[in-house]
């Protein structure tokens, strides 16, 4: 949905559930799309690293094999010695 500035500002809260509620909300100034509002998420999707690495996967230069992490973790241990 797009709504005009005024709209917006008459009926924050509606358009604030209607986004929560996965609906896109677009704000508009004098006709032209402004800004899009969107749910920032649960506490729950903010504390799963798990899930997010999942959807944004490392790039490949930084992707190492156990075998390579536990090679420079005895590396460094060595050095020390």
């Amino acid at each position: 949905m797009q709504v005009n500035m005024l709209e917006a500002k008459n009926q924050l809260s509606r358009l604030v559930r209607a986004a929560q509620a996965g609906e896109e909300v677009v704000i508009a100034q004098r006709g032209i799309p402004a800004v899009k509002l969107v749910p920032i998420g649960g506490p729950a999707s903010a504390m799963d690293p798990i899930g997010w690495l999942e959807s944004n996967p490392l790039p490949a230069h930084l992707r190492r094999s156990h075998a390579e992490i536990e090679a420079g973790i005895q590396a460094e241990r060595d050095s020390w010695d």
